[in-house]
């Protein structure tokens, strides 16, 4: 999938599948985490926020998507 780079500390690219509804989320670590049936409207929140990290953290990981690690 491609990721574009974003702008934050914590996170390095995003990239998204509308169609499979999954989120690829790579971190400043290096970290790949591929996210499953994510809707539209949680990716354009996650676009939109001031701090894409303390979003990250605070409002789309308390959803519980089902995710995997990226080796």
């Amino acid at each position: 999938m491609k990721r574009a780079a974003v702008s934050s500390r914590s996170l390095r690219s995003l990239g998204y599948d509308p169609e499979q509804q999954v989120l690829e989320v790579e971190f400043s670590s290096g970290a790949l985490y591929r996210y499953e049936e994510v809707p539209p409207e949680a990716v354009q929140a996650l676009l939109a926020a001031d701090s894409l990290g303390r979003h990250f953290n605070q409002v789309f990981k308390p959803q519980h998507y089902r995710y995997q690690r990226v080796e």
